[in-house]
């Protein structure tokens, strides 16, 4: 095999890799390549892409900054990753001249970018499941959550998370579709725990007061009944019970609700208040859990949308 062969195989098994999601092995393989070719800045644009999905900053940033040194035009993929990378390193300088390059305004300012650039989805460890919530988008792309997500996620309501900068899919917002973004890394957590609340209530009436109530302490109380599918959280952890009807239309009386608040005695004090100020209100139990946040691993391509899949698939 000559030179040139070798080069095509290493090239191609490269791009292989990546496609895969093998992404240790597709950096070695770029790597490789820039051995025999270090100013090609696709392949430093290949290497930077797999270390900000290996959740590798430093080289992340280093070979995006390359590829965008070594290009004669503006190349919005590099910068963009560029400035994820910067982002998730803290490095605010280089986060707004990036976004100036691109023609994304930001607050002027030296520090971290605190802005509203709007509502959207996040898929949260898109590696592992994937549950999705929305998030209001405080930069281009920082987050902080509106949901309470499940305890197996790892993560809370209130956490700011580093998104992807390309959408995967919409979802409908009330009466507009919303961007879903893959989330890359928890930032900062937030102060607040979760809580997993069952309760049980005669009507939808009865729980809206639960759902709309302020006190000190408390975050944000979510029924979890209605938008946590395919998944009977009671069974899960274990709260004895009979299932209701599961005929659409009908209101089932045992709740499950996801509190987010900074003590179990916050939590204790609205449930009291919450039963005590109606008919058929019932607390049945509150428990909380803590899990880590899911770790990544190489083997699958998590970060390609549906409409990728489906044309990796025909190819």
């Amino acid at each position: 095999m000559t030179d040139e062969d070798e080069f095509k195989a290493l090239h191609e098994r490269a791009y292989a890799a990546m496609d895969r999601g093998a992404l240790t092995e597709a950096s070695r393989d770029f790597d490789a390549l820039l051995q025999r070719d270090p100013d090609n800045r696709y392949y430093h644009y290949m290497r930077g892409l797999a270390h900000k999905y290996m959740l590798d900053w430093p080289v992340s940033l280093r070979h995006n900054l390359r590829a965008i040194e070594l290009s004669d035009q503006m190349g919005e993929a590099e910068h963009w990753n560029a400035a994820i990378a910067a982002t998730a390193l803290g490095d605010w300088p280089q986060v707004r001249r990036l976004w100036s390059a691109c023609g994304v305004r930001v607050p002027e300012g030296d520090g971290s970018i605190e802005g509203d650039y709007g509502v959207a989805v996040v898929r949260l460890n898109p590696w592992h499941g994937g549950e999705t919530v929305f998030m209001r988008r405080i930069d281009p792309v920082r987050a902080r959550l509106l949901n309470v997500p499940l305890p197996e996620s790892g993560h809370r309501f209130g956490d700011i998370v580093l998104h992807d900068g390309a959408a995967t899919g919409s979802r409908l917002d009330g009466e507009r579709q919303v961007s879903v973004f893959n989330e890359l890394v928890r930032l900062a957590p937030s102060d607040f725990k979760t809580f997993i609340v069952f309760v049980s209530c005669g009507s939808s009436e009865g729980l809206q007061p639960l759902l709309d109530a302020t006190a000190p302490g408390i975050g944000y109380a979510e029924d979890w009944t209605e938008s946590v599918r395919y998944y009977c959280l009671r069974c899960s952890y274990g709260a004895p019970h009979q299932h209701d009807s599961d005929d659409e239309g009908d209101w089932q009386a045992d709740r499950n609700l996801g509190i987010a608040a900074q003590s179990r005695k916050s939590v204790e004090k609205l449930l009291s208040d919450w039963a005590a100020s109606g008919r058929d209100r019932y607390v049945e139990g509150i428990e909380t859990r803590e899990a880590e946040v899911p770790r990544r691993e190489d083997g699958e391509a998590w970060w390609r949308g549906p409409d990728e899949d489906e044309e990796a698939s025909a190819g």
